[in-house]
């Protein structure tokens, strides 16, 4: 009987845990409002092997992310702009865990796929690390962003309605200009980002 009860506490203990995961995952963080600043910086969002092969993905939705990319890309070095790669890589115990569960352990750190996809080589000025969808969690985009002189986000990447939502929603919880460019923004499910682009212009992000 005890070993019994034993077993259920561990294991009530252990899905209030992975929750705990999975809620931090998917939450989008607060932050301290910045100061103005003038620059704009391009954003590329899981732009790495591990999501860029995967099968949800069409081969008319890569073109057209890829085709978007560059035009951006190259705009931003014509006008002197940092481009920033936000490249996922889930370390935390919990956050593997929770990757392997759902994902098929894309993206765990020692795995394949963690660079980015071949389209976006050399693409990136800066490279930042995250564990979790929300770019902004770590403090790590926030001290560059901060360095650069970074005040207007332009957003493109993988996925519109996941990783891409909640670090657009992170940015805007801390006063950055958010433009949502709407080519080169991808999703598993065909309509998926519409209501998030919504809701984010709602709180003043521009789909461009």
């Amino acid at each position: 009987m005890a070993y019994t009860e034993g077993l259920a506490i561990f294991i009530f203990v252990l899905a209030l845990w992975m929750w705990s995961r999975m809620r931090a995952l998917i939450r989008p963080s607060q932050g301290a409002r910045i100061e103005p600043r003038p620059g704009t910086a391009i954003l590329l969002v899981n732009l790495q092997e591990a999501f860029w092969n995967d099968a949800r993905y069409t081969g008319d939705q890569r073109a057209r992310v890829e085709a978007a990319v560059l035009r951006e890309v190259t705009l931003a070095q014509h006008n002197d702009q940092p481009v920033i790669a936000l490249r996922q890589e889930y370390s935390d115990l919990g956050f593997r865990l929770v990757a392997r569960l759902l994902h098929g352990g894309k993206a765990v750190r020692g795995g394949p796929g963690l660079g980015l996809a071949a389209p976006f080589v050399g693409m990136a000025d800066h490279m930042v690390v995250k564990q979790v969808q929300d770019g902004f969690e770590s403090g790590e985009l926030d001290t560059v962003l901060r360095a650069l002189r970074i005040g207007r986000l332009r957003f493109l990447g993988l996925a519109g309605e996941h990783d891409v939502a909640k670090t657009a929603q992170g940015a805007l919880n801390r006063g950055y200009e958010v433009e949502l460019v709407s080519d080169g923004i991808a999703t598993a499910r065909d309509g998926a980002f519409d209501p998030v682009a919504e809701a984010l212009g709602g709180q003043g992000a521009r789909v461009v």
